[in-house]
C-alpha cells in the first residue's frame, strides 16, 4: 500500500520529471529521428508501437531497475555502489551519441542540484562525489529523488512519465503529426508505464540488461544523419 505524498514531495517529484527541467533533454530523441529517416516510422500506430517496444525492451529492464538500485544505494549511503551502477550504465550505452546524452544531463542535473542544495552541506557532500564519477542521468536522477518523500514505485513512475513526454515531443518536432495524435500516444505510454515499472522492480540483479542492438545501430546512424534536429 502506497500513502499519498505530501504536497510540497508530490510538487517535487513533478519538477523532476518535466521536460522543461534545465538538464537538456529537450536537445535528444534516443534514435528516434533515423527510426523515422531510414526505419519506417511514419504514422501514430508505428509510433506509439517504436514507443512501446523502448520501453518493454530497454527502458523496464535497462534504465528503470537501475534507477530503483540507484536510489537504494543513495539513501543507505553505500557510494561504492552508487560508483558500481554509474560505471553500468556508461558500458552499456552503445553509441558515441548514448554516452553524449547521459553524460551532458548528468553533469547538468548534478549542477542544477548543486544550486538546489548551495547551503546544505550534507547533499553538497552527495553532489560532489556524483560529480566526480563523471555522472550518469539515471544516477543523478536517482540522488535528486533521494529526498522528495517518494517511493521508489513513484520515483521510477516520473522517471517514466518524463522519458515518454520527451519522446512524444521529439516526435512532433520530427514527424507530420499533430497534437491531438502526440497526446493519444502519450496515453498509450502512461497506460504501459505501471506495468513497467513493476517489472522493473520485480527484477533481481543479474537480470538486469541493455540489450536493444537495433537502438544502437539507429543511433549510430543519427550521428552521421545528413539533416537532424537533435543530438541523439
Amino acid at each position: 500500500m502506497h500513502t499519498d505524498l505530501p504536497p510540497a514531495s508530490l510538487l517535487q517529484l513533478i519538477w523532476l520529471a518535466s521536460p522543461a527541467l534545465p538538464v537538456g533533454g529537450f536537445s535528444y530523441s534516443e534514435g528516434l529521428e533515423a527510426a523515422i529517416e531510414t526505419a519506417g516510422i511514419a504514422t501514430e500506430p508505428a509510433l506509439a508501437q517504436w514507443l512501446l517496444d523502448q520501453l518493454h525492451l530497454a527502458q523496464s529492464r535497462s534504465d528503470l531497475p537501475l534507477l530503483a538500485q540507484a536510489l537504494a544505494a543513495w539513501r543507505s549511503g553505500d557510494l561504492a555502489e552508487v560508483r558500481r551502477l554509474n560505471d553500468w550504465v556508461l558500458q552499456t550505452r552503445e553509441s558515441a551519441e548514448l554516452q553524449l546524452q547521459t553524460g551532458q544531463m548528468g553533469r547538468s542535473l548534478a549542477e542544477w542540484l548543486r544550486n538546489q542544495h548551495a547551503d546544505d552541506e550534507d547533499r553538497l557532500v552527495q553532489v560532489r562525489y556524483l560529480a566526480a564519477l563523471p555522472p550518469t542521468y539515471p544516477v543523478a536522477f536517482a540522488l535528486a529523488a533521494t529526498h522528495c518523500g517518494a517511493s521508489t514505485q513513484q520515483v521510477l513512475l516520473a522517471f517514466g512519465f518524463g522519458w515518454a513526454e520527451n519522446m512524444v515531443q521529439a516526435a512532433l518536432k520530427s514527424m507530420p503529426l499533430g497534437q491531438s495524435a502526440g497526446q493519444r500516444v502519450l496515453a498509450r505510454l502512461a497506460q504501459a508505464l505501471p506495468a513497467a515499472v513493476e517489472h522493473a522492480l520485480d527484477l533481481a540483479e543479474g537480470e538486469r540488461q541493455a540489450f536493444t542492438p537495433m537502438l544502437a545501430i539507429l543511433s549510430a546512424q543519427h550521428e552521421a544523419q545528413y539533416s537532424r534536429l537533435f543530438r541523439s
